[in-house]
């Protein structure tokens, strides 16, 4: 279900869409404008949502995200980024209980912000999302693993190290060897004859791979104009991403 990287429409023109919810499009191609930090980023994520869920409120999110930020924050007594991220764990898995919706992986419901901050269940991909803009707040850098099958964050913790967390899994702390062997699992293929299988994900990357997600649910439902809509959507993204080189 997930891709490897952005697949976008052979035409990605879309200039008069005709399935996605118009809200939701303007939204879409506001967010756009700033997709290079996890704030811009979240937002374009949320202007998807308002597809299906044009009542979603942004500022609402943001003040979730906020909130959650905030609970982090209060807890915080030493700035070393171990100790911010033991405590970011601890509000966002433990004391908040956001994890993957392993019993429904494949409802549209799960890559939408909106939804996954109600019901605190999503995709590997939106999780990290919000891990990701959570984590920001706090003043920890998280970059998204493009991972093929299996969507995961990277963070920083100085001293040029890095190490791999897995929001859809509790906020499992992984090793390198580790994480491919996650990805191994989820692909059922050797990592060794996998091209970058830790990449970071660029904006553009991630914000495809969430259509594409959404994409491939929409199409085992046979909703085809909402099928459609994601890829207006992507069409739009293309555009985007071209207008910026």
């Amino acid at each position: 279900m997930s891709a490897d990287s952005p697949r976008f429409p052979h035409d990605a023109s879309a200039s008069t869409p005709a399935y996605c919810r118009q809200a939701a499009l303007r939204a879409w191609r506001a967010g756009l404008t700033d997709i290079n930090g996890p704030p811009g980023l979240f937002r374009a994520a949320w202007a998807i949502a308002l597809h299906e869920l044009p009542d979603a409120d942004l500022a609402a999110g943001e003040k979730t995200v906020e909130q959650l930020a905030d609970t982090v924050r209060s807890r915080i007594r030493s700035q070393h980024v171990d100790a911010v991220l033991a405590h970011l764990h601890d509000v966002l898995f433990e004391l908040a209980g956001f994890a993957g919706n392993r019993d429904e992986y494949y409802a549209p419901a799960n890559s939408y912000l909106p939804e996954v901050l109600r019901t605190k269940r999503g995709l590997p991909i939106s999780l990290t999302l919000l891990y990701q803009r959570v984590a920001h707040q706090c003043g920890v850098t998280v970059h998204g693993v493009n991972a093929p099958g299996h969507f995961m964050a990277e963070v920083e913790t100085g001293d040029g190290r890095s190490m791999y967390v897995d929001p859809f899994f509790g906020g499992g702390v992984l090793t390198k060897a580790e994480a491919l062997a996650r990805i191994e699992q989820a692909t059922g293929r050797p990592a060794a004859h996998m091209t970058e299988p830790l990449a970071r994900a660029t904006p553009v990357q991630w914000l495809a791979r969430m259509l594409t997600n959404l994409s491939a649910s929409f199409a085992m439902a046979s909703r085809d104009r909402d099928v459609l809509a994601m890829q207006e959507l992507l069409a739009e993204l293309a555009a985007s991403s071209r207008a910026r080189r």
